[in-house]
């Protein structure tokens, strides 16, 4: 395989294990993801190094009963060991309790990326919002759905942490 195409399976892996970690809650995962010079841009919200950033993430998330972050069109661009890369996101937030609302949030990640010691890591990740709405959330369609599958949970409950291959991703 060529190397621009490595680089590229790498750095998708980077963005899909941003949001595992994320949805999850494995922020020590989200922390493996950053160089420790990194800048996490999250607008208003937060702007910070890696270690602030994943700090702040257990307080923003207990809003939230799930979230969910959906990558739709990525494009990177490679120069050697510096990337830059554009993700389109719909990040899916449900509230708690039984009058749950859903905020969707539409918008793109913008982001650099270097290769050192053969790793590639995020050292600036930039959040741009596109669109959003809230809409109510229809929990007895929800309950009744919930019981076709195993449920999802956004902590080591998850049914994915029993594949002991995608557990491994924990640091």
């Amino acid at each position: 395989m060529s190397q621009p195409l490595l680089d590229r399976i790498a750095l998708h892996d980077l963005v899909m294990r941003y949001c595992r970690g994320c949805d999850r809650r494995d922020f020590a995962l989200v922390r493996t993801l950053y160089h420790d010079d990194a800048i996490d841009d999250h607008g208003a919200m937060f702007k910070g190094g890696p270690d602030d950033f994943v700090a702040w993430l257990p307080e923003v998330t207990a809003h939230w009963d799930l979230t969910r972050h959906n990558i739709t069109n990525s494009l990177f661009v490679i120069d050697g060991d510096r990337a830059e890369g554009e993700h389109y996101v719909e990040a899916w937030h449900r509230t708690h309790g039984p009058d749950a609302k859903l905020f969707i949030a539409l918008g793109r990640y913008l982001d650099r990326y270097e290769r050192r010691d053969g790793e590639w890591k995020f050292t600036y990740r930039s959040l741009v919002f596109d669109h959003g709405s809230i809409v109510p959330v229809d929990q007895p369609a929800v309950d009744r759905m919930s019981n076709d599958a195993p449920n999802g949970r956004a902590d080591r409950d998850d049914p994915s942490f029993g594949y002991p291959l995608l557990a491994s991703l924990s640091a």
